[in-house]
């Protein structure tokens, strides 16, 4: 007699169909957690930054994608990713920046993240004459240094900048600009280049003491850069930027884009800048000769 089988058969098929069920309630879960994880790296760890403008050429260039920590002065508002937190004054195990570093300052008016070289520290005096920095009564080093090239490139055009008549070939007959710089140290040794080469009203800013708290940010490229001496213009930052309103340090860049790049992956390759993946961000400290004994 085989008339209980089919019973049996109906009954293991019902579960079979009911263990291939998907659970959607543990799968979301699982995706907001994974989200979360993602969310929360993002905001107390690290974020990818883009580089949109050429303020701080000729250190960092349009399409140069970065890596920005966020702990290095402690944690506030501005740290949450997508401006997602109120603005406010508090700061969780919060430093200070050191002369030279490239911070990620919000803007004091709008949710927008700017990318900038702290310049001053709170308490400090500044003030900019014929595009020197003069800090605490005292000229901030600059010297001259022999025209870098810069590629020239969907993302870099070297035109609009007063860089039109530096267009050139490098020794593989590649179009070049070549930028002249300038190598300013601040009083840390902090060493890097700078663009300063046009008469423009920001060369000129009068003595402030930066306030508690506050830092002093300038772009590297000083004839085009809407920082901490721009008070007027609605891009600029307005002055000096508090300490809460500073998201993260650069780091380093993990590569850059000419410009290039389409839907072709093809050109996920070709348009990859040559030379500028890995570069650090941290400035060079230069050494100091030992003062003279007395």
């Amino acid at each position: 007699m085989t008339t209980g089988t089919p019973a049996v058969n109906d009954t293991s098929k019902k579960k079979k169909k009911a263990d291939d069920k998907v659970d959607w309630i543990a799968e979301i879960r699982g995706l907001a957690l994974m989200l979360l994880a993602v969310f929360a790296f993002h905001s107390f760890i690290a974020k990818p930054f883009y580089i949109p403008s050429e303020s701080m050429m000729p250190n960092l260039l349009v399409g140069d994608r970065l890596v920005v920590s966020k702990y290095p002065y402690g944690w506030n508002w501005s740290s949450i990713s997508f401006h997602l937190a109120p603005r406010g004054k508090w700061r969780l195990f919060g430093s200070t920046p050191e002369y030279g570093d490239i911070v990620i300052p919000v803007h004091p008016q709008r949710d927008e993240d700017y990318i900038k070289r702290v310049v001053a520290l709170p308490g400090d005096r500044i003030a900019v004459r014929n595009g020197q920095i003069i800090l605490n009564g005292t000229p901030v080093e600059q010297k001259v240094e022999p025209a870098i090239a810069l590629p020239l490139d969907a993302n870099s055009r070297c035109d609009g900048f007063g860089f039109d008549d530096f267009r050139s070939t490098n020794a593989d007959g590649k179009p070049i600009c070549r930028v002249p710089v300038m190598r300013e140290t601040l009083p840390n040794g902090a060493t890097y280049l700078i663009i300063d080469h046009q008469n423009q009203d920001l060369d000129n800013f009068p003595e402030i003491t930066v306030p508690e708290d506050h830092v002093f940010v300038m772009g590297d490229n000083r004839d085009h850069s809407a920082d901490s001496r721009e008070l007027n213009h609605p891009r600029g930052l307005l002055g000096p930027i508090p300490l809460e309103n500073i998201g993260g340090r650069a780091e380093f860049i993990t590569f850059s884009l000419d410009g290039t790049t389409t839907i072709n992956p093809i050109s996920w390759w070709t348009s990859l800048r040559e030379g500028r993946a890995w570069s650090t961000l941290r400035p060079a400290i230069a050494e100091r000769k030992p003062a003279p004994e007395r």
